[in-house]
């Protein structure tokens, strides 16, 4: 039985005082429960004091990003070690900010434009320092109407974990984020969700088989809400939320992982 997880990507957001409130807030809801695990992921100069904040509470701590070399003259960059020092369980990569964001600066391949073998070197670099990734993957719009979702899902699992085998798989969580559906106003239907969730796996289960493909988490990144969480959690295949803005509220975040549980309660009976 895969345990669900609820990770809120804070992003560029809070001022300190705000993060120390926030989580001791969500760490007073979420009480003993554990039936679904809870990651924050901060701002890098954020993680050793919400380290602090989240000792001895449920929550566990993530990152945004990592980079793949060990040390070097990479100004702005930290490394996979330099996070692992913080506490850090969890590490996000290939976030759609850092693969597609729209705007005008560079519109086809986003501000950073990391390519699925960028991605691919963080992911395994993450992987050999002991830490989890969150492999983010997903589709633009244009991509949807054109009706290349399933291609540019199966493009990316095959960049994101090229070199990886069957064993570190396991340690993987792929987190799907349609980017249509992100701050857009859109919001993908449950069994949009779940469609891509069965899809995403089907395509883990091709590369390393069924065993293996049925132990990775596959979370949903898609505008979750407390209000849209239930029924978004409900698919067998959907397990858990990779939360953006509604993460920076302790209510709506708690009402996200209190919604999951209750789906994933129900789904047994």
């Amino acid at each position: 039985m895969r345990r669900p997880l609820v990770a809120g990507n804070w992003k560029m957001n809070l001022d300190l005082v705000s993060a120390r409130e926030l989580v001791a807030a969500a760490a007073g809801k979420i009480g003993a429960d554990e039936t679904v695990e809870t990651a924050i992921c901060p701002t890098f100069v954020y993680l050793f004091p919400m380290a602090k904040a989240v000792a001895g509470t449920p929550i566990r701590l993530g990152a945004q990003d990592a980079y793949f070399e060990p040390s070097g003259a990479f100004t702005g960059e930290v490394s996979v070690a330099m996070i692992r020092e913080t506490g850090c369980t969890y590490c996000i990569l290939g976030h759609s900010e850092r693969r597609h964001t729209i705007g005008p600066a560079r519109p086809e391949g986003g501000v950073f434009g990391e390519d699925d073998a960028f991605v691919n070197r963080k992911v395994r670099a993450v992987l050999s320092g002991g830490l989890t990734p969150i492999l983010c993957i997903g589709e633009t719009l244009a991509q949807r109407e054109a009706g290349r979702t399933e291609s540019v899902l199966e493009r990316q699992i095959e960049g994101g974990l090229d070199e990886i085998n069957a064993d570190a798989v396991r340690r993987v969580v792929i987190a799907y984020e349609p980017v249509w559906a992100i701050g857009t106003g859109q919001n993908a239907t449950a069994e949009q969700a779940q469609a891509a969730h069965a899809f995403i796996r089907g395509e883990l289960a091709k590369r390393c088989g069924g065993e293996a493909a049925q132990s990775v988490r596959i979370l949903y990144g898609g505008s979750v809400k407390a209000g849209n969480a239930f029924e978004l959690m409900s698919g067998s295949d959907v397990d858990g939320a990779l939360v953006g803005g509604a993460s920076l509220k302790a209510d709506e975040f708690c009402g996200i992982i209190e919604a999951t549980r209750r789906a994933k309660r129900a789904a047994r009976v």
